[in-house]
């Protein structure tokens, strides 16, 4: 988004109704519709069209057609809509910082080096190293000594929410990224940042005193490379 249309959205989303639909649709794994909308947001069906179409105008979400129920036919008449989000991401800074550019030189320089290894995998050691100081900070605040697989995964849900992730948890237990905080980088030098986030996540949870949950690279399109599972 350029700088005018971030400012038009943040001023978007400063209305509750329509912040707390917008993170309910970005948390979900499919197109919400608007009775769904309006009920998690405590409205009537009708506000929460008028606000969801102030959120499409802002560019972050996309509304299309929603399908009907299996083996139902499509009334005649309006067809109702769905929303799901655009992938937009919003940062606003005045005066304006680059902290993205500083980061893109720092992982083209490292992958410039790669083959020699040694930078590679210091840039892997900080990450862990930088994940595990979360974990420890958030189990001494809630002075834990050791944590199980559930309470480690939902532990790790909260750290991550607060840093940028979006994690939801798969009907088999899996904990799973909706989008990588880092994608601007990862789409630079892919290999090396889903490495570095994996270390990180991997960091967390040890920091947490867990050793049962595991970090693996996983990929999806659309997600963060990272999936956690018992």
């Amino acid at each position: 988004m350029g700088e005018r249309r971030t400012v038009a959205a943040v001023a978007v989303l400063a209305d509750e109704s329509r912040r707390v639909m917008y993170d309910y649709i970005r948390r979900r794994a499919h197109p919400v519709t608007r009775d769904e909308a309006a009920a998690e947001a405590g409205i009537s069906r009708k506000l929460a069209a008028f606000h969801l179409e102030k959120l499409v105008g802002a560019g972050l979400l996309h509304a299309e057609p929603q399908p009907p129920p299996t083996g139902a036919r499509r009334r005649p008449g309006r067809v109702p809509k769905a929303y799901r989000p655009t992938g937009a991401e919003l940062s606003v800074s005045i005066p304006e910082r680059r902290l993205d550019l500083l980061g893109e030189v720092l992982v083209d320089a490292v992958a410039a080096v790669a083959d020699a290894g040694a930078v590679r995998e210091a840039a892997l050691a900080v990450a862990h190293q930088r994940g595990t100081e979360f974990g420890v900070a958030e189990r001494t605040e809630r002075r834990l000594s050791r944590t199980g697989a559930e309470r480690a995964l939902h532990l790790t849900r909260g750290v991550l929410e607060r840093v940028g992730y979006e994690p939801y948890r798969e009907e088999d237990g899996a904990l799973r990224l909706r989008n990588c905080p880092f994608h601007p980088l990862a789409a630079r030098q892919r290999e090396l940042v889903c490495a570095m986030n994996r270390e990180l996540i991997d960091g967390l949870l040890r920091g947490l005193g867990n050793t049962t949950v595991s970090a693996t690279l996983a990929p999806r399109p659309g997600e963060c490379c990272v999936e956690l599972r018992p």
